[in-house]
């Protein structure tokens, strides 16, 4: 963690803004993680004000560079490499992940490839084109039996999530979820323990921070409102899982943040199982909200949220 008390003498002088909000489905959830930043920025002797990235604002921001912009945008275009592209055009300096880490991490399907090519177990999927015959879906339900869970190719937060458990509730799902995102990623619903794995750091400075059980109260699995509702979901943290299980998803949250080569931080979601781990997906630009899993690992840890934030803003001088 040496260096991380630098990063006020990194930012001497230098004017920083928070870009947040844009037309996402997660723009309210953006807002609250921005809201939590700028707070602790201010803590930190930052100033830094909140820009909703959208319209004109793009515009004012390209014509009046900050030093550095802090993107703290969930969801596309933010998290999916887009603003990334469009800063360093005009050679903003931002924090986080760059292009490629950020699009691979947003497209779920994708991202499987890629953990498969890694060696790293993912639950068995298809993807659902638009536009594509649904009906092949029922090739993989009949290897995999029923229940799936299907979900938006590329978004975040759990956003348009769903457990099918029969063949009218999965057709019904895929048109439904295709006619608002799009692609469709259809996978074999493993029951488990829903664990999260955060990371700070970039590169071989990167380190896991203590494994997050997520117990869901009163919702099926770990969605929109067991996330950002206060009293949905219990925090066990460390996770009570085997200790080979609670090192291999450390180890493998760490591989694939190195692999993909994000910046700064990220958060790795998984299902653990009695003897094993599979990968979820990956979330580049982590929530940071009062209820969001990546700052409660890293106050268990010993590490306050302006410590986090050090780590985020370091990563825009990389």
């Amino acid at each position: 963690m040496g260096g991380i008390f630098s990063v006020k003498e990194k930012l001497a002088g230098k004017s920083v803004v928070i870009l947040a909000g844009g037309e996402s489905s997660e723009r309210e959830v953006s807002f609250r993680s921005a809201v939590n930043v700028q707070r602790a920025l201010k803590n930190m002797g930052i100033n830094a004000p909140i820009i909703d990235f959208k319209g004109d604002n793009i515009v004012s921001v390209i014509n009046d560079p900050p030093d550095i912009a802090l993107i703290m945008m969930h969801g596309k275009p933010g998290e999916d490499g887009s603003v990334q592209g469009l800063l360093e055009i005009f050679k903003i300096p931002y924090t986080g992940s760059g292009i490629v880490a950020s699009a691979v991490g947003i497209d779920k399907y994708i991202f499987k490839l890629v953990c498969k090519g890694l060696g790293i177990k993912v639950p068995p999927f298809v993807l659902i084109r638009k536009g594509e015959e649904q009906s092949k879906v029922f090739d993989f339900v009949k290897d995999v039996g029923y229940p799936v869970i299907i979900k938006p190719r590329s978004e975040g937060s759990s956003v348009g999530t769903r457990i099918c458990r029969s063949d009218d509730e999965l057709l019904e799902g895929i048109g439904e979820v295709m006619k608002e995102f799009g692609d469709v990623l259809v996978e074999k619903f493993i029951k488990g323990k829903e664990i999260t794995v955060g990371i700070l750091g970039s590169g071989k400075d990167a380190f896991a921070l203590p494994v997050l059980e997520l117990r869901v109260k009163n919702r099926e699995f770990y969605d929109y409102v067991a996330k950002y509702t206060k009293g949905e979901t219990e925090f066990i943290i460390p996770a009570e899982i085997p200790k080979e299980l609670y090192e291999r998803s450390q180890d493998i949250a760490l591989k694939i943040h190195r692999e993909i080569d994000c910046k700064g931080f990220s958060r790795v979601d998984f299902i653990a199982t009695e003897d094993d781990v599979f990968a979820l997906e990956i979330n580049t630009i982590p929530g940071m909200t009062e209820l969001s899993d990546l700052p409660a690992e890293a106050r268990y840890m010993g590490l306050s949220y302006e410590d986090v934030i050090s780590y985020v803003l370091l990563s825009a001088f990389e």
